[in-house]
């Protein structure tokens, strides 16, 4: 069975951005969602109207970049730096 896409918010798109120090158009590139859609999904605190293909190809392009996205845990969705493996 397939389970629900995880969405991605507003706020955690913001918060990835802020922790991996990448302007909007870092993001644009890396993942080829339009600035515009980004700062739409930006101006919400909330669920986006970014498509699936869009909220999907942003999630993974922070994951590879190691940001790790905390779902709603009774503290509230968020984002955080994943820890460094060791080698």
């Amino acid at each position: 069975m397939i389970g629900r896409p995880k969405i991605i918010l507003g706020a955690q798109i913001r918060a990835a951005r802020a922790l991996l120090r990448w302007a909007a158009v870092d993001l644009v590139r890396e993942s080829g969602v339009s600035l515009a859609t980004i700062q739409r999904a930006e101006a919400v605190d909330g669920e986006t109207a970014m498509t699936l293909a869009n909220a999907s190809a942003v999630r993974r392009v922070f994951e590879a970049a190691g940001i790790e996205f905390v779902e709603e845990n009774g503290g509230g969705p968020g984002a955080r730096l994943k820890k460094p493996t060791k080698s």
